[in-house]
């Protein structure tokens, strides 16, 4: 399934290829998240303009809207939604974690109460290798426990002896016509757990390795040791997944640590808010400061946001609410991240990673939020 084609001199950055049943993917790699069969406020001719290789639906979602019963006529998700290029499928873990209003956990999965309207569902490994079953994904994920970061040390245990006893449930389900599977790998910031979680999914003998429980609150620096204690333990010849991340700055740092793939909800979210991202980080558009900037969002960008509309324009949508306002932010910001990785790509072909790498992380400048982390981690030191 993935071939390994290059690996930089100077980091842990890898090219690589996907091969999927709906085609081949270049790694590094971005997926656009459309976790209601759509990527928010974009459509498919936006998505393959800008180089969109590969998008992200979700199980729990699809599952309950609009159900598979639905998705089972339309022929499959590929077909219910018009994207005949790879998908990738969230096992819906980490939603029934976070989103359930009421849950319980038993032997083989979660009982919980939907989000929607508080029906009583069950969700565990069968149940969710069955609806990407039906989904007819290309790349289905596992069912994992996904605890808050900040989780004490006896429930991230309990939480990485389920997910290995729900993966090996995984493995054992029936996939989909050409249907790869992902093992999550979770364990918080604990290395012994992160590297016993690895190594027993690893010997599992899984298509590739996500490495998840990253993204969901912690600080920046948790968050890069996370990453930096599961990469060593996951093989050199299988994809590796960044689950949820992150700003474009994040994943080049990921990349340099030898991570392959990532998703992200962050640009099309921080769009609908006025928020656009350049290679030099991130601005809120509805600012006074840009009443009669008739620049485009970022000079140099070939996005068709940028080269048809000012800030000025784009500004006074999003104070009027237009749709097309938060629409071309999200255009803008879904190509930067595609664009990144191309260039990424490009660079570990040509040598020359190692040094775009450090240009790109000097160049970009993170958020408060994240630049009070870093200190605070310093601090620490």
């Amino acid at each position: 399934m993935f071939q390994l084609l290059k690996t930089d001199p100077h980091t842990q950055a890898r090219l690589g290829k996907l091969t999927t049943a709906h085609g081949v993917v270049d790694t590094p790699v971005y997926m656009p998240v459309g976790t209601q069969a759509s990527v928010k406020a974009l459509d498919p001719r936006e998505l393959l303009e800008m180089g969109t290789q590969i998008i992200l639906g979700n199980t729990y979602h699809l599952n309950l809207r609009p159900g598979l019963d639905i998705i089972r006529a339309a022929g499959g998700l590929h077909k219910f939604m018009n994207w005949n290029m790879p998908i990738l499928t969230d096992s819906g873990g980490f939603q029934v974690f976070s989103l359930a209003k009421i849950r319980k956990i038993k032997p083989h999965g979660v009982e919980f109460r939907s989000h929607i309207d508080g029906s009583l569902l069950f969700l565990g490994p069968k149940e969710a290798m069955e609806i990407q079953r039906t989904l007819g994904s290309d790349i289905a994920m596992v069912f994992d426990d996904c605890p808050p970061h900040d989780a004490p040390a006896r429930e991230q245990r309990q939480a990485v002896e389920r997910t290995m006893r729900w993966a090996l449930e995984c493995r054992e389900q029936p996939r989909g016509d050409g249907q790869h599977v992902f093992g999550i790998v979770q364990g918080g910031s604990n290395a012994a757990l992160r590297e016993e979680c690895a190594k027993a999914l690893v010997a599992m003998e899984f298509d590739g390795y996500a490495i998840g429980g990253v993204s969901v609150g912690e600080p920046e620096p948790e968050m890069l040791k996370a990453i930096e204690m599961s990469v060593p333990h996951l093989p050199a010849h299988k994809a590796r997944y960044a689950m949820g991340l992150g700003t474009p700055a994040q994943m080049v740092e990921l990349i340099a640590r030898g991570v392959d793939m990532f998703d992200c909800v962050l640009p099309t979210r921080i769009a609908r808010n006025g928020t656009a991202m350049t290679r030099k980080g991130a601005f809120g558009l509805k600012g006074g400061a840009y009443k009669a900037d008739f620049r485009p969002i970022e000079e140099g960008c070939d996005c068709f946001a940028c080269k048809h509309f000012t800030r000025a324009y784009l500004r006074h949508l999003l104070n009027v609410n237009e749709i097309l306002g938060l629409r071309m932010v999200s255009v803008h910001n879904s190509h930067l991240f595609i664009k990144v990785m191309a260039e990424v790509r490009a660079h570990l072909a040509a040598g020359t990673f190692a040094e775009f790498y450090r240009e790109f992380i000097a160049n970009y400048v993170p958020s408060q939020k994240v630049l009070a982390a870093r200190k605070a981690a310093s601090n620490e030191r």
